[in-house]
C-alpha cells in the first residue's frame, strides 16, 4: 500500500496531464477536467474486480433490482456498461459519445456527482479541442486503486490538485493539511469515548463544512481501528460543487450513504434536522459573511429566520455580519448529542477576543463558557494552510466533559511544535510531525499546568463592564475656540443639519415626499437661527473664566432668550435642551471647582469623563478598582448598568497573554555600538567603491 504521505508519482502524472490542457483551457479552469476525471478513475479501479459481474447480470435483466448490482459491485453504486476508460480508446472516432455512454451507466449517485459537475460540457469542449483522447489514455493508466492508494493518500492527492488550481481561492478556502486533520481526530477520539468502543455501536460523525472529506474520512479509519465492531455513519454538507463531488465519491467507496452527504450551505439549512452526531470535526471558513452585501443570496434572510425561531441553531445569538465562523461553532454545538456529543472545530484567532461586551461574538463565548462546553483550546504555528499564513486555533468542545474537566479550560500552547517542510506548497511551509502530534495530544491528555499548558476556570473569561465618571467639576467661558467647535461638532447636526439641508435642496420639488418638504421647511427655518445664536455667543465672549454653574446658565439663558423659535411649535423643553447644550459646549473640567449635586442631594458625575473598564466576574470590583484606577483617578466612580435592554456581560479567551513572556530590550550602548560598527562597515564598502 502507498504511503499514507507518497503519492508524488500520481501527483506528477496529474499534472502533466493538466498541461496538455493548455490552448483549450486556461490554467485555472484545468481543475474543471482534472477533477471529474480523477473520481471516474478512482471509482472504475475500485470497480475493478466486480465490473464484468455487474455487467452480465445487468445484461441478463435490465429490471434487476438497484440493490442486487450494489451486492455485486461490493460498493454502494456500480456500472452497467462494458466500457472502460482503456476500452474507450479502441473507438476513438466515438470516444467523447462513447464516454458519454460510460458515465451514464453508473448508478444515480455517481451520475450525480458528474451531473453536478457539468461534466458533458467539458467532454465537449475537449474533443473540440482535440485533447480528450490524450486525457482519456493517460488516466487510463493512472493507478488509483483502493487496494494500492489508500483513501488518506487520496485525500493528499485531491488536496494539492486543488490547491494547485485554486492560488487565487477566496479567504476561507483554507482547505485542512492531514496532519491538521490527524492531530484533531485524535483530540476528539482521545477523552470521552470509552462507549464507542461497545459492540454494534452505532457512531455518527459530522463534518458541516466537509470539502474533500478528510476529516470524516480520518474520522472513519481512526474509529475502525479504535472500535472494530461499531458501526460508523458519516455526514457531511458542502457548498462548493467540486469539492463535494470529491467528498462524495470517497464516502461512496467506502460504503458511506450518499444521501448523507449534501451540497448544500450550511448557514442556510441543517440538511439533517433528525439527526445528532457523537463527534463533530469541522474546519469553517475564516472571514466570511452571513450578512449584507458581501453575503451569499438568501443567506442573510435564512439566519435571521433560523435566529427567530424557537428551537434555534444560534441560541446564544448572532456575531458580525462579516464572519460566520461563531455561526459554524453554535451549528456544531447544535448537532452533538446531549449526553456525550465532542467536536473539534478549527478557527483563526477572531472568535477567541473580537467584538464588544453586547456583541453577538461576546455573547457567544458567554454561552459557551456558561454552558460548560468548551472542555480545551489549542494554538497552532501559522502557515500551516496552502492558502493562508494566519495563525489557527483548535476548539475542543464537549458535553461529557469529565470530572476534572468540569468548570474549567485547558489551554495549550503549541504554536512551536512544527516543523519545516522540505518544500513549501502555497503558503504552508510549516508542518506537524507525527511525533509532535503525540506530544500534543499528551499534553491535553495529561491536563496539568506547564509551561505550555495553562487550567483555568471559566469564570477567569467572564467579565462585567462597568462604566466609570468622574464628579460633575466645570468652568465656564464663551471664548473663540469653544464657538468654533460648537460649530464644527455634533451640535450643529442636531440644531440644523446642514447636510441634510443639501441633500433635500437637490430634490426636484415635484419628486418630494409630504415628509421631505416638512422636513426641509424645519431646516431653513433653524439655519438663520442657528447664525444668529452664533453671532450672540461672539458678541459677548468672556475675558476670565467662572465657576458659577448657575450664574453661567442664567447668562446664556437671557443671551438667547431673544432668539426666534428654530422649530414649530417649539416648546419649553427644546428650548431648555439648546441653552443646556450650549452651556455644556463653553465649559472645561476643573478640579477645583465645586462639586455638583442632584435634588436628592448625590453628587452629580459627568458624563464627558465617561470611561469603560472590564472586570472579571471572579473578581470583586472594588478590589479591582482600588489596584487599577483609584490610584490615578482618586475620586472616579463606577456605574452598573445592565439591564434587560443593555447587555453589560461578555467573555473573551486572550489566550496569548497567558504565554506571553517578556523579553528585556538590549541595552542602549550595545546597540548603539552594534549600530556604530555596522556604520563603520558600510562606509569601508563605500571608499572601496570610490578606489575602484
Amino acid at each position: 500500500m502507498a504511503n499514507q504521505l507518497d503519492v508524488k508519482k500520481q501527483i506528477d502524472v496529474v499534472f502533466s496531464i493538466a498541461n496538455t490542457l493548455r490552448g483549450t483551457y486556461q490554467p485555472d479552469k484545468y481543475r474543471d477536467v482534472i477533477l471529474p476525471m480523477i473520481i471516474l478513475r478512482r471509482i472504475e479501479c475500485a470497480l475493478a474486480d466486480t465490473r464484468d459481474i455487474v455487467y452480465e447480470a445487468y445484461e441478463a435483466n435490465h429490471d434487476i433490482a438497484e440493490v442486487i448490482l450494489q451486492r455485486k459491485s461490493g460498493y454502494p453504486f456500480y456500472n452497467t456498461s462494458k466500457w472502460t476508460l482503456a476500452k474507450l480508446l479502441g473507438d476513438a472516432p466515438q470516444l467523447p459519445i462513447n464516454l458519454t455512454t460510460y458515465i451514464d451507466a453508473f448508478s444515480p449517485n455517481i451520475k450525480q456527482i458528474f451531473s453536478d459537475l457539468e461534466f458533458d460540457k467539458e467532454i465537449k469542449k475537449m474533443h473540440k479541442g482535440a485533447k480528450l483522447t490524450g486525457v482519456v489514455r493517460k488516466f487510463s493508466e493512472l493507478d488509483l486503486d483502493p487496494a494500492h492508494v489508500n483513501n488518506v493518500a487520496m485525500g493528499y492527492m485531491f488536496e494539492e490538485v486543488i490547491r494547485r488550481f485554486s492560488e487565487n481561492a477566496e479567504a476561507g478556502d483554507h482547505y485542512t493539511p492531514r496532519e491538521v486533520v490527524q492531530l484533531i481526530t485524535r483530540l476528539v477520539l482521545t477523552e470521552g469515548c470509552d462507549d464507542l468502543k461497545e459492540p454494534g455501536k452505532v457512531i455518527k460523525v459530522g463534518d458541516f463544512a466537509c470539502g474533500t472529506g478528510g476529516m470524516l474520512s480520518c474520522a472513519k479509519e481512526q474509529l475502525n481501528e479504535m472500535c472494530p465492531e461499531s458501526d460508523v455513519y458519516l455526514y457531511g454538507q458542502e457548498i462548493i460543487p467540486d469539492t463535494h463531488a470529491i467528498c462524495l465519491a470517497d464516502m461512496l467507496i467506502k460504503g458511506q450513504r450518499a444521501e448523507n452527504i449534501r451540497l448544500a450551505d450550511t448557514i442556510k439549512e441543517d440538511c439533517f434536522p433528525e439527526d445528532k452526531m457523537r463527534l463533530v470535526l469541522m474546519n469553517p471558513p475564516f472571514g466570511l459573511a452571513w450578512g449584507g452585501k458581501d453575503a451569499a443570496e438568501g443567506r442573510e434572510k435564512s439566519v435571521l429566520e433560523e435566529a427567530s425561531k424557537l428551537d434555534s441553531r444560534f441560541p446564544a445569538g448572532l456575531p458580525a455580519k462579516s464572519d460566520m465562523q461563531l455561526l459554524f461553532m453554535q451549528h456544531a454545538i447544535y448537532k452533538l448529542a446531549e449526553k456525550n456529543g465532542r467536536a473539534c472545530i478549527i478557527s483563526n484567532g477572531s472568535p477567541l477576543f473580537s467584538g464588544g461586551t453586547s456583541s453577538g461574538e461576546s455573547q457567544t463565548r458567554r454561552w459557551l463558557l456558561e454552558n460548560d462546553y468548551i472542555e480545551a483550546i489549542v494554538g497552532l504555528p501559522g502557515e500551516l494552510f496552502y492558502n493562508t499564513g494566519i495563525s489557527i486555533y483548535v476548539w475542543v468542545l464537549s458535553k461529557n466533559k469529565t470530572p476534572k474537566r468540569r468548570g474549567k479550560v485547558q489551554l495549550i500552547d503549541a504554536t512551536a511544535e512544527w516543523m519545516p517542510m522540505r518544500r513549501s506548497l502555497g503558503n504552508k511551509r510549516k508542518q506537524i510531525s507525527p511525533d509532535q502530534i503525540d506530544e500534543i495530544v499528551d499534553i491535553y491528555m495529561s491536563f496539568e499546568e506547564g509551561k505550555l499548558c495553562h487550567i483555568l476556570p471559566n469564570e477567569e473569561f467572564l467579565y462585567k463592564e462597568y462604566t466609570v465618571k468622574q464628579p460633575l467639576q466645570r468652568s465656564y467661558q464663551i471664548t473663540y475656540e469653544r464657538i468654533d467647535a460648537l460649530v464644527e461638532g455634533k451640535f450643529k447636526d442636531d440644531f440644523h443639519n446642514p447636510a441634510k439641508l443639501e441633500e433635500l435642496l437637490l430634490i426636484d420639488e415635484e419628486d418630494m415626499t409630504s415628509r421631505q418638504r416638512r422636513e426641509l421647511v424645519m431646516l431653513q427655518k433653524a439655519e438663520p437661527v442657528f447664525e444668529q445664536m452664533i453671532q450672540l455667543l461672539r458678541d459677548n465672549l468672556m475675558d476670565t473664566p467662572t465657576q458659577d454653574y448657575k450664574g453661567f446658565e442664567k447668562k446664556i439663558k437671557n443671551l438667547l432668550s431673544d432668539l426666534p423659535d428654530y422649530k414649530e411649535k417649539e416648546t419649553a423643553s427644546q428650548r431648555k435642551s439648546v441653552i443646556d447644550k450650549v452651556v455644556d459646549a463653553m465649559s472645561y473640567m476643573d478640579k477645583t471647582a465645586p462639586l455638583r449635586y442632584k435634588r436628592d442631594g448625590l453628587i452629580e458625575y459627568d458624563d464627558a469623563t465617561k470611561d469603560i473598564e472590564l472586570v472579571k466576574l471572579s473578581e470583586d470590583v472594588d478590589d479591582y478598582f482600588e489596584r487599577e484606577v483609584w490610584p490615578y483617578v482618586p475620586d472616579a466612580k463606577w456605574f452598573d448598568e445592565e439591564d434587560e435592554k443593555r447587555v453589560k456581560t461578555g467573555a473573551e479567551i486572550p489566550f496569548t497573554r497567558y504565554f506571553y513572556k517578556y523579553e528585556a530590550p538590549e541595552a542602549s550602548d550595545k546597540l548603539l555600538a552594534e549600530f556604530n560598527k555596522l556604520e563603520n562597515q558600510i562606509q569601508e564598502q563605500l571608499k572601496g567603491l570610490a578606489g575602484r
